[in-house]
């Protein structure tokens, strides 16, 4: 029968280590690259809300258009 992990304790001061070296590890993004990637990210939000404010106007239109019938009755 294998034999249970066995528990290790927990150490404070290894831990705040093993954070400050996976912290070097993190490359950040230039301002430039940060830049360029809020205004795509705000382009592609203007052209999704266009879209959906095109589409949600033509089922609106449809809707009228079909509710009319029932009103000359």
């Amino acid at each position: 029968m294998a034999k249970a992990k066995e528990k290790k304790g927990f150490n404070p001061f290894g831990f705040v280590r093993e954070v400050r070296q996976e912290g070097r590890k993190v490359t950040w993004t230039t301002w430039n690259e940060t830049l360029v990637t809020s205004i795509m990210v705000f382009i592609m939000v203007a052209i999704a809300a266009t879209f959906f404010f095109l589409i949600d106007l033509g089922f609106s239109e449809l809707i009228k258009f079909i509710f009319s019938f029932g009103d000359g009755a």
